[in-house]
C-alpha cells in the first residue's frame, strides 16, 4: 500500500499515524479523522465535535462527487467524482461525503471531506463503504478507529478486484475479512 508515513485506499488515508477520510494535507481543507473514541471533522485547521462510535447506526455511506442521499448503493462515485480525478482544471475537486444515521438523539448526519488529487478506483470506494457498513452492522464501529485493524482489513480488501454483480459489497467484505 505504500510507505509507513502515507497509505491511501480510495479516500481513506493513513498519514503520520492518523487515519481518516479525505485529503488531510490540503491547506484549509476538510477531512474526517477516525479516532479510538469516534470521528472528528477538521475544516480549515479547526476541529469539530467528536461523534462517538456508539452513536453510529446502520452503516456509513461513502459518496464521492455527490452529496445526495437518494443514490442507490452506499459506496458510489458520481460523475463529478470521476471528473475530480482527471488532470486539468477538475483535478482534486468535487469532494466526498460520509452519510450516517446517529442515535441519541436520532438524526441523519453528513461529514464532507476534500478528495485527493488522484482518481479513486470505484471498486475501492464500494468496498470501503461495504467495510464500514459491515463493521457497523456487526456492532463494532469502534474498529474503524483502530488504525492497526483498519489497515489489516484494507490489506485484505486490496486482493479483491471484482465480484459477481448480484453480490453486495458488504458480503464480499465479510468473505475477505473472515478468510
Amino acid at each position: 500500500m505504500g510507505d509507513a508515513k502515507k497509505m491511501i485506499y480510495g479516500p481513506l488515508e493513513l498519514v503520520d499515524g492518523r487515519c481518516g477520510m479525505g485529503d488531510s494535507r490540503r491547506p484549509g481543507g476538510s477531512w474526517v479523522e477516525f479516532r479510538t473514541e469516534g470521528m472528528v471533522r477538521h475544516t480549515g485547521g479547526t476541529e469539530g465535535d467528536l461523534i462517538p462510535w456508539s452513536r453510529v447506526m446502520m452503516g456509513i455511506c461513502v459518496y464521492i462527487g455527490q452529496t445526495s442521499s437518494t443514490m442507490g448503493y452506499a459506496g458510489e462515485v458520481g460523475v463529478m467524482g470521476i471528473l475530480g480525478g482527471l488532470p486539468g482544471p477538475f483535478k482534486g475537486r468535487f469532494g466526498g461525503n460520509l452519510r450516517m444515521t446517529l442515535r441519541h438523539p436520532y438524526e441523519d448526519h453528513d461529514l464532507t471531506f476534500d478528495r485527493h488529487a488522484h482518481w479513486y478506483k470505484p471498486t475501492h470506494v464500494m468496498l470501503l463503504a461495504g467495510m464500514m457498513k459491515y463493521t457497523v452492522d456487526a456492532g463494532e464501529p469502534h474498529r474503524l478507529g483502530d488504525t492497526d485493524w483498519l489497515w489489516w482489513a484494507v490489506g485484505r480488501l486490496e486482493a479483491v478486484t471484482s465480484w459477481p454483480k448480484w453480490q453486495r459489497p458488504e458480503t464480499v467484505v465479510q468473505a475477505a475479512l473472515e478468510d
